[in-house]
């Protein structure tokens, strides 16, 4: 299909593409375009101008600074999967970007704008929920941090205002005896998932569970947290009656609605059986 008529502009700096936004608020940001073309392809999306930032220069890099892994906007999900240090340092992160679409949507697509759009089925956000991630949003006044627990605010909705560009996802550096993983049910490879769940933890001296995040993906309108299978998980060893416990929490405490991908009950079970694999793999990674 052909998209609604819109303007386009392709700023050269991060200040002309902010007093673009300014003046244009229903105006929308165009990094890797793997989502927002498409939409406006079948016209679910019409905006009246498309800001191009894929210009403006140094937003490629991935580097540690500061206790932090820090992502510019327009670091692509292939120069993740590339990256030696998100390989050996960030598995959790390394297991999501290979579950991201296909290689050749990963050449374009781009950590920063998916955050941004915030689609609940989208892999990424749940993912920077285990993490207790936090993104950097850049308008007018300067910078502003945003912690992910308060980044999604609902269905394709984030807390971003409409002057503003996401310009980094930072990262916690992970500590020692750390471990995350990611899995998800896909109908077949590139598709959204049927349902997805990331975990990243710590082990402390004694083995026990010190810190742990767990998201899940597709699993109601935005990502959501598994806060009462973290509680059920921190400071217990991980022994199989705690993580099945936590699976079960997990279970009741998603909102899958029922779709072509399956059923609600379906979908609760399979968040059960994920929730279990994936603090397994986890709990190994982190054990070294």
């Amino acid at each position: 299909m052909i998209p609604a008529q819109f303007q386009y502009a392709a700023p050269a700096s991060i200040p002309d593409a902010l007093a673009l936004l300014k003046s244009n608020p229903e105006a929308k940001i165009l990094s890797g375009g793997q989502s927002l073309i498409p939409l406006m392809k079948f016209r679910l999306a019409q905006p009246a101008m498309v800001v191009d930032i894929n210009g403006i220069g140094g937003l490629d890099y991935i580097r540690e600074e500061g206790g932090w892994l820090k992502i510019g906007a327009l670091t692509r999900e292939s120069q993740l999967e590339d990256s030696a240090l998100v390989r050996e340092k960030y598995p959790l992160l390394y297991d999501t970007t290979l579950s991201v679409a296909d290689p050749i949507v990963r050449n374009r697509a781009t950590l920063a704008g998916n955050l941004a759009h915030a689609d609940p089925a989208n892999d990424h956000p749940a993912t920077m929920l285990a993490y207790r991630a936090q993104v950097v949003a850049t308008g007018a006044a300067g910078n502003r941090t945003i912690a992910v627990d308060a980044f999604f605010t609902g269905l394709f909705s984030t807390a971003l205002a409409s002057d503003e560009i996401l310009t980094e996802v930072q990262i916690p550096a992970p500590v020692a005896r750390s471990g995350g993983a990611y899995l998800k049910m896909e109908r077949k490879v590139g598709d959204f998932a049927t349902a997805g769940v990331a975990v990243q933890l710590n082990l402390d001296a004694s083995g026990k569970i010190e810190q742990i995040g767990i998201g899940m993906t597709n699993l109601g309108l935005q990502a959501l947290r598994a806060k009462r299978s973290e509680d059920a998980l921190r400071g217990e060893m991980p022994e199989t009656k705690w993580i099945k416990r936590a699976a079960v929490f997990a279970q009741e405490d998603c909102e899958p609605n029922a779709d072509l991908r399956g059923g609600v009950d379906y979908k609760r079970n399979l968040v059960r059986v994920l929730t279990m694999r994936a603090l397994e793999k986890a709990i190994a990674r982190a054990k070294g």
